[in-house]
């Protein structure tokens, strides 16, 4: 795929505006995009942050964390920990996902992240989720992460986050790949599980059957 010109990036970054200049026009100042990373796999917690972009700071390349390589992630993740007007990422452990189950042991991240956060939020833009709780009005946007940079950011805060905590475990419990597939039910990760049992950081509630 060939590299976008600083131009093209530019135009990128403005048109993945459109909700935060939406939400300015209405009156609302601090404009916070939510995302989380990890509702799928079989093991690890659930990261979710919130993260409020400065509109007078350009952070160019953002996108859907999916879409971009690692090395491109690392590099907007220290970006964004540099430029926004504030952020926060908090994570929920396998045992309270089993507890609660996963979209309410994401919504629960979600809302900590907004309670968090060192700069409270007017208003939520937030990958389709129905998040109520905190108090401030919530605008849940389909594929958010590739239509708001401030969601994109939050994305690739928690999947940043959420790869680096599945690389250390991956020497806490060596022996299932999870620095490789992140915990996801990969052929390697199941062939691991049937060798050796499930591990402290496994979701019990994913793995009633083991394939």
């Amino acid at each position: 795929m060939a590299r976008l010109t600083q131009e093209q990036l530019i135009e990128k970054y403005n048109s993945l505006l459109e909700y935060e200049n939406k939400c300015r026009e209405d009156g609302y100042r601090f404009v916070a995009g939510i995302d989380e990373a990890g509702r799928g796999p079989l093991a690890g917690p659930v990261v979710a942050a919130c993260c409020i972009l400065d509109p007078d700071n350009m952070i160019l390349g953002l996108d859907d964390s999916k879409k971009l390589s690692a090395k491109k992630r690392d590099a907007l993740f220290d970006e964004i920990k540099e430029k926004a007007i504030a952020y926060s990422v908090i994570r929920v452990e396998a045992d309270v996902i089993d507890e609660i189950n996963i979209l309410n042991a994401t919504k629960q991240a979600m809302r900590q992240c907004v309670a968090e956060i060192s700069v409270k939020p007017d208003v939520l833009l937030i990958d389709a989720v129905n998040l109520d709780g905190t108090g401030l009005p919530v605008i849940p946007i389909i594929k958010g992460d590739a239509k708001s940079n401030s969601i994109a950011a939050a994305s690739i805060l928690a999947k940043v986050t959420r790869d680096r905590i599945m690389e250390d475990y991956d020497k806490e419990y060596p022996g299932y790949g999870f620095a490789k597939h992140k915990g996801y039910g990969t052929a390697e990760h199941y062939a691991g599980i049937r060798a050796q049992g499930m591990c402290p950081i496994h979701r019990r509630s994913f793995l009633k059957v083991i394939h």
